[in-house]
């Protein structure tokens, strides 16, 4: 299944193949315990956590059969992660595991807003992807991909984080993407962007491409926004978008030059609707949005984000700088 921007949107799977370069004599290079460098211990552990969808008898559509991925992210619960786009108005989904056992999943609930989707299957001895940490992730730290382009089956790939905190691509409304250079195809949509450590970093969502293929530019939603909007879905079957009621820009060097503010990151306010929680809280025009909930806030779009992604009642901790005094506002978000 692909969307396109000349991108398209799949279920894909990346995997690094990290192999030795060959020797002058032409045979592989031995490590000192005897062992050819290889990622198959850690394909071994993480496939049986990705799963392959078929999606068919789209409600109101032609009955197409689509096919995509999903990641298991709660054992215990049976819960997996997608796409929206792979389930969307979907009459029947079923999820075939590693191991070749097929159950129907349910719905629990999507959001095209990040393009991600929560399905649940009844199933014992499922095995969950452990979460990891998408701050900790470089540009240049090796990652695979996992998932089941075009029909073919489970298939890993491999590459490298290309680039963090992508936006403005049009894909999603909320984006923060990694990208990577692993190979992409449709049907990968929802598959598993893994690290080295064997832990899931992303969501595979989407792909740049001239005609179709994998030309090396990949997208992926990275797992902590995934789990937020999870968490919303469980709870609500919908994700309740936060709202802080500002507008706001990116602070860029002559923004800061002309404001007299030496912050090298942040979202300048614009704006602030009449009472809203950013108003109550004492925001004005010109004050410049450091982080949130201790976290530096990178731009506007980031700061969308976050504040898109943080359920309605919740209270957060932001840091902005007026007149190149800091200043710490507890927000109630409506």
């Amino acid at each position: 299944m692909t969307r396109s921007l000349r991108l398209f949107a799949l279920s894909f799977g990346i995997v690094m193949a990290v192999t030795a370069p060959a020797a002058a004599t032409g045979l592989p290079i031995v490590g000192a315990d005897g062992q050819i460098p290889s990622l198959a211990p850690l394909v071994k552990a993480v496939t049986p956590s990705v799963v392959n969808i078929a999606v068919t008898g789209r409600k109101g559509g032609a009955g197409a059969e689509v096919a995509g991925s999903g990641v298991i992210v709660d054992a215990q619960a049976g819960y997996v992660l997608t796409n929206q786009h792979v389930v969307a108005s979907a009459d029947k989904i079923v999820v075939t595991l590693k191991d070749n056992r097929r159950f129907d999943a349910t719905l629990v609930g999507g959001d095209p807003d990040t393009d991600i989707a929560l399905l649940k299957i009844e199933a014992r001895g499922l095995a969950a992807l452990p979460i990891g940490d998408p701050d900790r992730l470089e540009v240049g730290d090796f990652v695979l991909a996992i998932g089941n382009p075009f029909g073919l089956g489970q298939t890993v790939t491999s590459g490298i984080v290309s680039a963090l905190g992508r936006s403005g691509l049009g894909i999603e409304s909320y984006e923060n993407f990694i990208q990577t250079d692993a190979s992409i195809n449709p049907g990968n949509s929802g598959g598993a962007l893994v690290d080295l450590r064997g832990e899931l970093i992303g969501i595979n969502t989407a792909i740049f491409t001239g005609g179709g293929g994998n030309i090396g530019i990949g997208f992926a939603v990275p797992i902590d926004m995934a789990q937020s909007v999870m968490q919303q879905l469980v709870a609500h079957g919908e994700v309740r978008r936060g709202r802080l009621g500002v507008q706001v820009k990116d602070l860029t060097p002559e923004l800061g030059a002309s404001l007299g503010v030496a912050a090298q990151h942040g979202a300048v306010v614009d704006f602030v609707d009449v009472l809203s929680p950013a108003q109550k809280a004492g925001i004005a025009i010109g004050d410049v949005i450091l982080s949130v909930d201790g976290t530096p806030v990178r731009g506007a779009t980031d700061l969308r984000n976050r504040i898109g992604l943080t359920p309605v009642g919740q209270q957060v901790q932001v840091v902005l700088l007026r007149n190149n005094t800091s200043t710490t506002l507890s927000i109630t978000i409506e």
